[in-house]
């Protein structure tokens, strides 16, 4: 009797040193998410207010992962004090992006109840598509010790809205980009008189002199009725003779339009080409637009 006796004391201290702490998988979106003394009812990924289960997305496109009912702060008259921190890390483990002050409006503490908290990521540069990375937030308590926190395993992909063909070049992204709204346009929609870009970044393989490209550039848009809204046959007609310097086109080339509150017919179609004018190397990038 008094060896079952010790083994229940001993089973009775191990469960009162685990209750403080909690782990949770999510196998549908991937999120594993670990606490100590602070608990979280769910943790869950949204893009544009929608919950979703998968771990891919478009380069570009913003996505929230969202704490709900979080508790075990430690109270200071009736407020707590939590402090939330982000950092991305590649496969091969390289931090990418950390923040370590995503909840500085709760500086002098919060009474919300229940208290749900969230942080957000965009996916793009240093971010890059077709790569894999990991998110960790971690939750704290600056009044006392606990923590709690989340892993989430995620994927880029290239928008394939946009169709890209190359001839003897390689480059790193391709995406559409509005000045207006100061973002990534991931669904293709654009609106009347915003200054939409073609982006095309980490553009290579044509042949330097000196250092220098010498390339063109085409734009042509038309609406679904064939109808004609911009064309120009070379962007680059002033540099055919001196050349471009080789970085600047490697770091970044693009073509920008905006379309003025006229009738059109959806989609438009726009096709951008870039071409060496000292090789045959080239990229062609055609997408359909929804104006709006």
């Amino acid at each position: 009797m008094k060896k079952n006796f010790s083994i229940l004391i001993i089973l009775a201290l191990f469960a009162g040193c685990q209750f403080s702490r909690s782990v949770k998988k999510d196998f549908l979106s991937g999120i594993t998410s670990t606490g100590k003394n602070i608990s979280c009812e769910d943790v869950f990924v949204t893009v544009n207010n929608e919950k979703i289960s998968g771990n891919t997305f478009i380069y570009g496109e913003t996505f929230f992962i969202n704490f709900s009912n979080v508790t075990g702060f430690t109270k200071t008259d009736d407020k707590v004090f939590p402090e939330m921190t982000i950092f991305v890390v590649n496969a091969s483990g390289d931090t990418l992006l950390s923040s370590d002050n995503l909840l500085s409006d709760y500086s002098d503490g919060t009474n919300l109840s229940p208290l749900s908290l969230m942080a957000n990521l965009t996916v793009a540069d240093p971010i890059k598509s077709k790569e894999e990375y990991k998110a960790i937030v971690t939750i704290t308590d600056k009044r006392g010790d606990g923590t709690f926190n989340t892993e989430y395993k995620f994927k880029v992909i290239e928008n394939d809205k946009i169709v890209i063909e190359t001839t003897d070049v390689s480059y790193d992204e391709v995406y559409l980009f509005s000045e207006e709204r100061n973002r990534i346009i991931t669904d293709n929609k654009i609106k009347f008189d915003d200054n939409t870009y073609v982006i095309i970044e980490g553009l290579k393989g044509f042949s330097e002199t000196d250092g220098m490209v010498f390339p063109g550039l085409s734009v042509k848009i038309a609406d679904a009725s064939k109808n004609t809204l911009l064309e120009n046959d070379d962007l680059f007609t002033d540099y055919t003779e001196s050349g471009i310097d080789a970085a600047i086109l490697t770091r970044r080339v693009s073509a920008h339009f905006s379309i003025p509150e006229i009738k059109v017919n959806n989609p438009l179609n726009c096709i951008m080409t870039v071409w060496d004018k000292k090789s045959n190397a080239k990229i062609k990038i055609t997408t359909d637009l929804v104006l709006e």
